[in-house]
Order: C-alpha cells, then structure tokens, then sequence
C-alpha cells in the first residue's frame, strides 16, 4: 500500500481482502490440524471437488499465438520443457525479449491456470504498477480478450480480475500480503517472480519465502526472470543438492549497438562528491552541456528517438529546457518518471511524427521497453535511496550505477535497427564499477520485514534462506527499530504492541503513530496525516512560478507544525469536492492553488485505506477535534529516532545517535521552529535535512519514549528539609538530554547507599529537624565538646565521625534511610528502651580539655556599655577562624580596636609569644625562653589597657630594659586567628558584613551605622550622664553614681583617650551652676541661635537592658544648624566644632556679611590660590578662621549664656582678626607662588624633587587655612622661604642637600608610619612631632631662617624614643 511503498523500511502493499488468518499463524493452523484429522482418500476427493468446481467456473482460454519477433518465441518449447521437468526455471533475458509477456502464455499453452485445466491461478508479479498494468493489457490483447477475463491484474487501489481469470499480474507486493492469509499460496499453481535482477526487499523477501515454501508445494511451478546474466545466484538458490535450477537465457537485442565514451569534465564528478551548491551547479552546467552535444551527435546519425537516462526529477526538467532552447520546435520532448500521472506516462507508448527525445529516470531500464529508441545516451548516474545505519536516516544520493545497469540502458536501443548508446563517461570508469546494483536489502532497514516474520512465526530473520542474507548491522538496525516503536523486548520478541502492530498491514512507524492516536484520542487527525506522509507531496512548486506557489501554499501553513498544514489542506480539498459544480471547475481550483489534483486523490484512496483498517479493528474516531498536543504525541511515537534538539550557537539541530541535521531551507518554521522539533523524515543530500518539521516538548519525549529513555543519577545528597536523600536524575534518548537536574528520591533507588548519606549528613553532621530526643540530646553534647575544640584550638577532643557513624549504623535497621522510617521505627523501638541511640559523653571524648576555662574564653565581652557576643572557631583558612566579636550595628562606630587586639585572655600567651618571635633575632634573644616571657606578660598585664604593642613595648622595656619600636614588630607574620574578627549584624540578628579589618568595616558601614544610632536614640530617648551637665534630670538621678562613673571611663577608653574638647566644655558648664535642663539631641532643628537648654557631653541611651552611649553636636546644615547625637565622640567633636562656627556667624551674620565685601588683598590672593580653588572657598576659610579665633576658643560654650557672652566676646574682635588673618593669608600664598615657579629648579635632582614635592603638598591644601592649627599657620611663610632656600642651595651644592636628606629621612619614615598606623586616632604628641620636623627641614637646608626653638637630628631622634615609651 502506499504507506509500505513510500517507507524505506517495507515495500508490500496490503490486499483488499480481509485476512482469514491473524498473523500469529493461528487460523492456518487451526485448518491444519483439521485436515490431518481427515482420512487423506476422503480429503482427496474434497480438493478434487473444489478444484473441479473453479475449473468450471474459469473462462476458457482460448488459441494461444506467440509472436514469432520475439527471442523468447523461438525458445518457448525449451522452456516449456523446462516448466514440465522442474519446480524451478530461471529465465534470463534482457529486456526487449519478450519474456514478460510470453512466459504466461507459455504456462497456459502447458496447461496451468484455471482456465487451461490448471488447479490454480499463474501469478506474475511486478516491481512497479504501472508495468504489472501495462503487462497485464498486453497479454489480454495478445490473447484476445477484454482485461480481467483471462488475464487481470491486481495493484494498490485497483482490482481488474474476474472470478474466472487465469492469469494475475500483481505487484510483488500483493504477493507478499497474501502471505498472511494464505500461507502455503494454495491458490496458485504458477508463479512468475518478474524482474528479479532488481533485488528489492519484497522480491528479496519473496524468494526466500518461496525457497522455503516450495518443498510442502510439489505441484507449485516457480518461474523467476531476470534481465541480468547475475542468474547464477538464482540458481544455486533454488538448486537441490549439488544441482543448481536449470537456467534459460534468452537474446533480448535483435540489432547491434555501438557504444561511445564521451565523458563530460572530471570536476564534475568531484563536485558531485563535494556536495556544495557550488558544486552541484558546476556539475549540473557539464551534464547539461555533455546531454546536448551527445543529442546533437545522434540527431547527426539519421533519424530514430533519443531515451535519455537521467538521475532524477530536477535534472530531468533542467534537461527538458535546455534541450528546448537548442532544438527545432518540431522536436517532441518527453518526460518519463514514476511521479508522471497514467496519462503523461501513456505519452511515451504512443508514435509520433516528429522526433522523439525521451527523459527517464532509471525506471525504464528494465520495467519499460518505450517504443521506437534507437539511440541512448547514458548520464551514468541513478538516484539511489541508502540507509545510514549509523545515522539512522535515508541518504538519497545519486550515485554511479552498476556495469549491469549500464548494460541494460544500452540494451534499450537494439530494438527497432542498429543502436548507439552515448555515455557520458569513459571506459576505465564502466570498467571500475561494481558489477551489479546493489539489492535493497543491503541498503534498507529490516523492521518491517523482522515484524512480519515473527508475526507468522517464521524463521528468524539470522536464519530465513535471503539469496544474500542482510549484514548483521542491518538486521540490529531493524530491531532497533522496532525496539524504538515498543514493538519488540530486551530479547527482540514481539511485545502485546509489536502484536497490535503487526496486525496493522502498514509500515511499523505509521502503525506505530495510529495506535498512538487510538490511545490519544487523534485517530481523525492522525490518518490525514499518515496517509499524506505516504503520498507524495500534493503541492506543486513549478521552477516557472515558485513565488505564485508559494503564496498559494501560505494559506495552508501552520505556525508550529508543518504536519498541521495537511489537515488544513485535506479541510481544503473535502470542502471542494463537496461543493464543487464541475469535475473542470475541481481541476481548476487545484490549479490555482497549485495542488495537484492526481496526488490529492491518491492520497484520499490511501486514506481509505487507513480508514478500513481502523474500521476493520472497531476503533472509532473522534467526534471531538485533537488538541496539538495529543496530534503530536501520536506522531512523535512513531518517530522517536527524528526527534531534535537546537544546538546552542549554531544553526543545526542535534539529533539522535550524535547526528546534526538542518532544517529543510523551503520550510516555513526554519527561524522560528523552536529548541526541540521532531521531523517527519532525515534525508540527505547536499547536506542532512529534515523535513516536514513540528515543535515539541521534551516532556512529550519523556512520555512516548519512556521504554528508550537512559537514565543516570548523580549528585546524591541530603536534604534536610524534605528529610530525605535525594539525586539528581539525567534522562537521555538517543544521546539527546531530555532533562538534566530532576529531583529524584534517592532511597528506594538505592537503599543501601541511601542509608550511609542519611547517617553521614542527617546523624552525623546534624543536617535534620526532628523533635527526637536522641537526637537533641546527641547534637548538644557534641557542640559542647566541638566548642572545647575551637576554644582550645585542638581538634583532638572530640572522636572521629567515623565512630559516630558506626554507632547509628550498628543500631539502625537496615531498610531505614530517611527521615519518615527512623522516627516510625524509634517510636516503635524506643518504648522499651527509653535511651535508645542515645551517646555518651566519655564514649565522645578523647581526652580532657585542661585549662579551657569560662574566664579564658568568655561567651561575651563588654564595650562601650554593650555586651557583644565572643564565638570561637577552630578551622584554619576559614574566614571564621579564631575569635569573633558579634558587633551590632548601631554600636560599630564605638567598638575599641586597641582593646579588640588583646583578643581574650586565653588567646594573649599566644599571641604575646608570636608578636616576640616576629622580632629580628638580635632583639628577640633578650627575651628567651619566649613561650616563658609570653606567660609571664600575660599575667602581669592589665588585660585591655591602652594597645597591645604598647603594652607589650613597656613590659619589656621594663624587664629586661631593652627599647623596642612597633616598627620591630613584624605584625604580618601573625597567623589569622590572633586578628579579632568582626561579624556585623543588624537588629535582626542578620550578618551584614563580616572581616577582620575594622576601619574598612567602617569605612563601608559607618555612615548606616550613625544612621542607625541615631533613629535608635530618637526612638528610645536619651538622658545625659550624671556629671556630664550642668544639671542632672530626672532619668540621669535615676543612673546613680555607678553610671556616671562608667560613663566618664567609657568616655575615657572608647577612642584614643584624648582629652576632649567637650568634656572641658562640659565640665565648665557642671560647674556653673545653672539650673537650665539638659538638652536631650534629636529634638531641635533649624537653629539659627541658642534657643536650646543646656548641652550634655555625653548621653545613655537603654536599649534591651543595656546602656549605650551618645555624644550630641551641633550640626552645619548651611544656612541653620541641628542638635544631633552621635555615636563616635571625635565624629560629634568635628561636626560641633562647625556647628558652632555655624551658629556664631548666623548671629553675626552682619559683620560676616562686612568682612565678605571688605577682606583686603583678596583678588591678589585668589590669582594664588587658583591652582586650589575658587576666590569664594579662600575667602570662606578667611571668615571661618577669624569666627574660630574670635569665638571658639576652649572651653566651648555649653549653654546659652556661655554662648551670648562668648558672642559678644567675639564680635568686636572679628574684624582686627579677619584682617590679621588675611595678611598671614597673603604672606603664605605669595611665598607659595614663588615656590610653585622654582620647584621645576629641582627636577634634576629627583629625590629632591620628590621629597619637596610632597612637603608642600603636605603643607598646602585646599582648606590649608582651616584645617591648620593657628600657631603653625603663622610659621608657613617661613616654612615656604626654607624651601626656596633648599631650592637655590640644592644647585650649587646637591651633596650636602642629600646628607641632610638621608639624616631626616629616617625620622619622616618613623613619622609616616606611626601616622599611617593611627589615621582613625588622633594623637598630640604625633601632630608635635610632625612641626618639629619642619623645623628640622628649616634647620638642616636654611639655617639663616632662624627656628623659635632649638632643633636638632639627635634632639628629634630623642623625641621619637620618648614617643614609643
């Protein structure tokens, strides 16, 4: 039928009729054993009485003539002996000698068949219909008779035989099918296997069957033709013992042909290797050039009709036009391919008055004689289907034919009068090929034809009797196949599918897709759809009108499926034929459409077909129309091996088995198909396309293909919330991964190796939420000793895990490996042992933890009134490692990082041991034994007072009198663990930042923690600190002395202990007496004046049963001010210093405004200070500077009658200062302008360059004015003039510049160090120190300058020792 044709897997057709036989064999069977049971003279007499009833029935055949033209004729009585004497005859004659025709008249002239006297009907089969219809017309008209009487003939769709016929002309297909309903073939006496030499799987099939047949039917006469001399193999095939079947060969040429070499260009055959466009055009241009000279050769010879053999379809219209193009129009071109409707076919048989160019595809080689051929001209190639059995797909290809076939085109033109056969290739190359065209059965699938087989129970298809038994990768190939489609098992028999399928007599992949729709509820769908895949396809795409085409086609197209565009078309043409007025108007719409009309009914019979066989089995289809899911749910289960998977990055999809293909260029989803599709066929020619695409889901994959669907595990873990082990799954098919991370219960999977995680990860380490009381129990006492480990920094306390695991192991049953099943099997088991799984603490331990003691590693420690959480952790290279301070936010800006460098006292012997070994050996010997000196500073310490190489500095100067430096100390030799880590967490307890530098800490969350303290302050209300104002409130005499007194050391420690400006200020205030209330910050804003009471030093702030610490400020807004509290009391000190200024001068806003327009020298000073900034920002400094000298002298006001006082103070000091200032101003930025125009002096001389370059950056900022304490600004004109010194010296004498250079160098370095150390911490002996090197600097390179106090090397080097005391 035509879904067995057009699949590569199965040729045979199905018959009308029904089968009396299912075909499992069992009905022939059940007749078997009936007629054993019969006594043989009684079944005798009944086959004699029923071969006697048919003979009456049959048409009398009538005087049998042969013509006497025919080689065959003159050789009918050797053959007809043959037939008489033997089961088997092998005729070989070419084609031409009449042996298709004659040979059934032979058998009626011997009397066989119904209608001679015969007990039955001579078959003859065919390879194609046309020629088993055509064959069978002309025996009826040689016989004359009207077709069917005596001769009929049978193919797909069409039956012309009588009950009374004699001969049947059937495709070898038909044959085949009656297999199945008649397996001894008992209904016929002859049988003509007809072109034989072509090979093909059903006459492959055929004849192994009927090898196996032949010797349970004596009486069966078996007559095989073949065109080839290849008869040997027939021979020996059907020969007996040693004795091969007699041969007859029969002349077919009636006139001799003469053979020409014309080869076209060897690039052209490389190209057609090749495979590109390119080369395909290249090659294309050389036959087309080769085909019409070797026309125009013959045309030369005389008259007579050219056949020319051509690959296929394209070549063949190609051909047609350029052959038009350069003949006469009197010369008649005609096509010949199997596609060609009867009508178009019947051409070629019919004469005609002009010359005749017929272009054929290998179909007329042997199955055709066309009339009146003379000459031949022989492409040399075939288009040839072959099965990759790798890629799992049809390659059509057009490769060079065989020698035999060669032969049998030249044969073709020895007919009529002498021939002349062109080919277009040469001699060696004929020499080179293969002798004979490969059979089908080498280059198939073999699923059909292995379903079949064991349907009917015959042999395996390893030991059925092929003329050339298939490769064994074929016959996996076909079981794989069919194990794809469910049909067979692990061991290659058939499943209850493979039954159903089998019952189906269609190609097992359609069979496949209808059982599918059966079970999806898309039967309606799926059979429009299966019987178009059979057919070919309906829509025309002339080259002459491909645009007009394809717009016609659009209507019919689908968005996501190409599969779908065949209902809408069968919609289309059922709804024509409904209404259509005329068969004409049909026609024309089929036109217009560009449909082919012929194919469209065709592919309505197969259909038909489709639909009697569903009809046939009681299924019923749907009313109801599919969805696009169950549609391709069907059609993907029969085509699971064509499925794809979008390549990422690049155009081609992958298929299955590691094949990559591409979509077919003309579809309409080839940008937009989707990542998974699935096609309807592979096909290869230039490269591996797929056609007749649909998009898909790969759950669907999943869902058909679940038989073929490898599955891996990987990954297997334990997850505490679902208190189970669970894996991750990979499924693939064919190599393409469907899914990749599903989540898989592991246990049932496998038990045993689930158990060992489950006690491992949920017992072991922990990871389990269970509300057993084993396992609370056992958890702490592990933690408990885990915490000894980590104080102790020893990992030798607690057991190895291994001895845990084999504790739960030997206790727990064995099929327990999840949550669920341990707390059934405890409640259960624990009622008579209460502790049950419960461990020891002794059984844990491997020895005591001496010396970790609660006072050596605290839980927490106390720090500017917070109580801030201590956790130990013993890993090294863990972030984690050592000690770690839980540090709120709102308290980061007021944790003490001197005292955080002691660590906790169990940890100080430590590292007092490592900071003593980081000295340079020749300092370190004074204090040996170290492990003996670190214990004893240990205990001689006090704990957390002041830094600890401070510290530890004093205690060794002091016993053993040596003077260290921090400098000595190689601090980045300690390991991590001696740094205290800071874990930041927020209200919630949530870490916000973890690390183990503090100032970067701050610097990141500084600002968010002000802001957090602050909205804590406002929120919970702040009090001063008794002693702190200038009168106590209500809540601070609730704080009592004990507060005050922990305040005021708070206030002391928390920074560097400087003293403060605000505690002077505070406590000038405290002594004043003033009743006035303290202010309490958060309150006021927009101050433009002192409208608030009195202002506390310091504020508590309660929180949680805890004391905090505030430090109110004024705060600079710019053009008011705001009380705010702050949590970092030199960040407070800053912004109250602006503050203040602020306040002064918006209420002496009228002398600031005075001193804006009346600050003399200012333009002159801006032109200098314009390498720093803006005439406004000198001129702000200016009025700054003179507010702070004017008012802000210590200690600063706390009240508002301080603050009156020191405003009137100031106001009639304003202006002189201003102007002082400004002069000091001008003095500085002229001598700053000179020293800018002599710097570029000293670049030769680059150390001292450098070195000057940085002193005057040091000197001169932008806020330089301001951020300059007023005594040291008034030394810079003289600073500046040393350097223009330096500058003039360093040219006449640069030697003496670079001692005194490497004499102050040491100190800088000392200086900048020690600054670098303590940037977040002020220090007034530093500052002291750093003016003291620039009178140095004064000293050393301008001594004429004079310095206001003795300076020196040796004095300063002094000064630096008592620094590190």
């Amino acid at each position: 039928m035509a879904i067995e044709e057009r699949n590569p897997h199965s040729k045979s057709p199905r018959p009308h009729a029904r089968p009396s036989a299912t075909p499992d064999g069992q009905a022939p069977a059940r007749r078997k054993t009936l007629d054993t049971r019969m006594p043989p003279a009684e079944r005798a007499a009944r086959d004699a009485e029923r071969l006697a009833a048919r003979q009456a029935a049959a048409n009398p055949v009538r005087d049998i003539t042969f013509p006497e033209a025919l080689p065959v004729s003159g050789r009918r009585d050797e053959i007809a002996e043959a037939i008489s004497k033997h089961q088997v005859v092998i005729v070989c004659g070419e084609t031409g000698s009449g042996k298709t025709t004659q040979l059934p008249k032979i058998c009626l002239a011997l009397g066989r068949g119904l209608g001679a006297g015969g007990a039955g009907l001579i078959g003859h089969t065919q390879p194609r219909r046309i020629a088993a219809s055509a064959t069978a017309r002309r025996i009826a008209e040689e016989l004359n008779s009207p077709l069917g009487e005596i001769v009929g003939f049978k193919v797909r769709f069409n039956d012309t035989l009588s009950s009374g016929a004699s001969v049947k002309l059937m495709t070898d297909g038909i044959l085949l099918a009656e297999t199945q309903s008649d397996p001894l073939l008992r209904g016929y006496d002859t049988l003509i296997i007809d072109e034989a030499h072509e090979r093909s799987l059903n006459i492959d099939f055929l004849l192994g069957y009927l090898k196996q047949l032949l010797p349970k039917r004596p009486d069966l006469k078996v007559i095989i033709t073949s065109a080839t001399i290849d008869a040997d193999r027939f021979a020996r095939h059907f020969g007996s013992g040693d004795r091969p079947a007699p041969v007859i060969e029969v002349s077919g040429r009636l006139y001799p042909v003469e053979v020409r070499y014309r080869p076209i260009q060897d690039d052209a055959r490389q190209a057609n290797a090749e495979g590109s466009r390119t080369a395909a055009r290249d090659r294309d241009r050389d036959l087309l050039d080769g085909i019409v000279d070797a026309v125009d050769e013959l045309c030369r010879e005389g008259p007579g009709d050219v056949l020319v053999f051509l690959p296929g379809e394209r070549e063949i219209r190609d051909t047609a036009e350029a052959l038009r193009k350069h003949h006469p129009p009197h010369t008649e071109i005609l096509p010949l391919f199997a596609r060609l409707s009867g009508a178009e076919q019947e051409r070629v048989f019919k004469p005609s008055n002009a010359r005749r160019i017929v272009l054929a595809t290998n179909v007329a080689e042997t199955s055709l004689t066309v009339p009146g051929i003379r000459y031949v001209v022989d492409a040399g190639t075939a288009r040839v289907k072959r099965y990759s059995y790798r890629n799992k797909v049809e390659q059509l290809q057009i490769e060079p034919i065989s020698q035999a076939a060669a032969n049998q085109r030249a044969g073709r033109c020895g007919r009529v009068a002498d021939g002349i056969c062109v080919r277009l290739y040469d001699e060696a190359d004929f020499q080179a090929r293969v002798r004979f065209t490969d059979p089908e059965i080498l280059r198939s699938s073999l699923a059909s034809v292995i379903l079949r087989m064991q349907a009917l129970r015959l042999a395996k298809v390893e030991e059925f009797p092929f003329i050339e038994p298939p490769p064994p990768r074929a016959i996996a190939d076909g079981y794989q196949l069919l194990g794809e489609l469910g049909a067979v098992d692990e061991v290659n028999r058939l499943t209850p599918l493979g039954r159903e399928l089998a019952r189906l007599p269609l190609d097992p992949r359609v069979g496949r897709m209808i059982l599918a729709a059966r079970d999806q509820q898309a039967l309606r769908e799926v059979l429009i759809i299966a019987s178009a895949l059979a057919v070919q396809d309906p829509r025309d795409r002339p080259q002459e009108a491909q645009d007009a085409a394809d717009n016609a086609h659009r209507k019919f197209a689908d968005e996501k499926s190409e599969f779908l565009a065949w209902l809408k078309i069968w919609k289309w043409f059922e709804e024509a034929i409904a209404h259509k007025k005329s068969n004409r108007l049909l026609a024309q719409a089929c036109r217009d459409n560009f449909l082919s009309q012929l194919r469209l009914r065709e592919w309505r019979d197969v259909h038909s077909q489709l639909l009697t066989v569903v009809r046939e089995q009681g299924w019923r289809l749907n009313e109801v129309d599919a969805t696009y899911e169950q549609v391709h749910l069907a059609l993907l289960s029969g085509l699971l091996g064509n499925i794809g998977c979008k390549a990422d990055d690049d155009p081609h999809y992958l298929g299955a088995h590691g094949i990559k293909f591409h979509i077919w260029p003309g579809s309409p989803l080839v940008k937009k198909a989707g990542r998974w599709i699935v096609v309807a066929e592979l096909v290869e020619t230039s490269r591996l396309f797929g056609r007749c695409v649909a998009k898909i889901e790969p759950e669907w994959i999943e869902r058909v293909g679940r038989h073929l669907v490898k599955t891996s595990l990987s990954d297997a873990h334990w997850e505490k919330k679902a208190a189970q082990v669970v894996a991750f799954e990979r499924g693939t098919l064919y190599g393409l991964t469907i899914y990749g991370r599903r989540r898989m219960h592991f246990g049932p999977r496998d038990p045993k190796r689930a158990r060992e995680i489950f006690i491992r990860s949920a017992l072991v380490e922990g990871e389990w939420e269970t509300r057993a009381p084993f396992f609370a129990h056992n958890r702490k006492l592990i933690a408990d000793i885990e915490q000894l480990e980590h104080k102790s920094r020893r990992q030798d306390v607690l057991v190895d895990d291994e001895l845990i695991y084999a504790f739960y192991d030997q206790h727990l049953p064995a099929d327990v490996y999840e949550g669920v099943s341990l707390e059934h099997w405890y409640k259960e088991a624990s009622r008579g042992h209460p502790k049950l799984l419960y461990l020891v603490r002794d059984d844990l331990m491997r020895h005591e933890a001496a010396g970790v003691t609660t006072d050596l590693f605290p839980k927490k420690t106390s720090m500017a009134g917070i109580d801030m959480a201590l956790t130990y952790h013993f890993e090294p290279g863990s972030p984690r490692d050592g000690v770690t301070l839980a540090v709120p936010l709102y308290a980061l800006n007021q944790v003490d990082a001197r005292r955080c460098e002691w660590l906790v006292p169990g940890m100080l012997k430590e590292k007092a041991h490592l900071l003593l070994k980081s000295l340079p050996q020749k300092l370190r010997r004074h204090c040996v034994p170290l492990p003996e000196y670190a214990a004893g500073f240990a205990g001689r310490a006090h704990f957390g007072g002041g830094a600890l190489l401070d510290a530890l500095i004093a205690d060794v100067r002091e016993q053993v009198t040596i003077m260290l430096k921090p400098s000595d100390f190689k601090l980045e030799q300690l390991p991590v663990h001696l740094t205290m880590n800071f874990k930041i967490v927020d209200e919630h307890g949530r870490q916000l930042a973890m690390g183990r530098n503090l100032a970067q800490l701050r610097a990141e969350l500084g600002q968010q923690a002000q802001r957090t303290f602050q909205q804590m302050a406002a929120d919970s209300g702040a009090a001063p600190v008794a002693g702190t104002a200038g009168t106590v409130g209500a809540a601070t005499a609730n704080a009592g002395a004990g507060a005050a007194k922990l305040a005021a050391n708070a206030a002391r420690t928390d920074r560097s202990g400087n003293a403060n400006a605000m505690a002077k200020g505070g406590a000038a205030g405290a002594g004043s007496g003033a009743a006035t209330p303290a202010v309490e910050p958060g309150r006021y804003d927009s101050l433009t004046t002192w409208s608030f009471g009195e202002l506390a030093e310091m504020l508590e702030i309660r929180r949680g049963g805890q004391t905090l610490f505030g430090y109110p400020a004024l705060v600079d807004r710019g053009d008011h001010c705001d009380l705010e509290v702050f949590d970092d009391p030199d960040e407070a000190r800053r912004q109250h210093r602006a503050g203040l200024r602020k306040l002064f001068a918006l209420q002496l806003r009228e002398q600031v405004k005075y001193l804006e327009k009346n600050i003399p020298g200012l333009q002159q000073m801006a032109m200098q200070y314009m390498t720093l900034g803006t005439q406004e920002e000198l001129r702000a400094q200016i009025i700054d500077l003179a507010l702070e000298r004017a008012c802000l002298a210590l200690p600063w006001p706390t009240d508002a009658a301080s603050f009156n006082t020191r405003k009137d103070e100031g106001k009639g000091r304003l202006n002189l200062l201003a102007q002082e200032i400004a002069r000091l101003a001008g003095q500085i930025l002229t001598e700053y302008a000179a020293i800018l125009k002599k710097l570029p002096q000293s670049k030769p001389f680059a150390q001292a360059h450098a070195d000057l370059t940085a002193q005057l950056q040091r000197l001169i900022g932008k806020r330089f004015m301001v951020d300059t304490p007023y005594a040291q600004l008034a030394h810079f004109p003289r600073y500046l003039k040393a350097m223009a010194a330096r500058i003039d010296k360093l040219k006449a004498d640069s030697a003496r510049d670079a001692r005194a250079m490497s004499e102050i160098g040491p100190l800088l370095q000392n200086w900048q160090r020690a600054a670098a150390q303590r940037r977040d911490q002020g220090d007034a002996r530093l500052d002291e120190f750093r003016w003291l090197l620039e009178e140095l600097r004064v000293s050393l390179f301008a001594q004429e300058l004079r310095t206001p106090m003795p300076v020196s090397v040796k004095r300063l080097h002094k000064v630096w020792e008592a620094l590190q005391r």
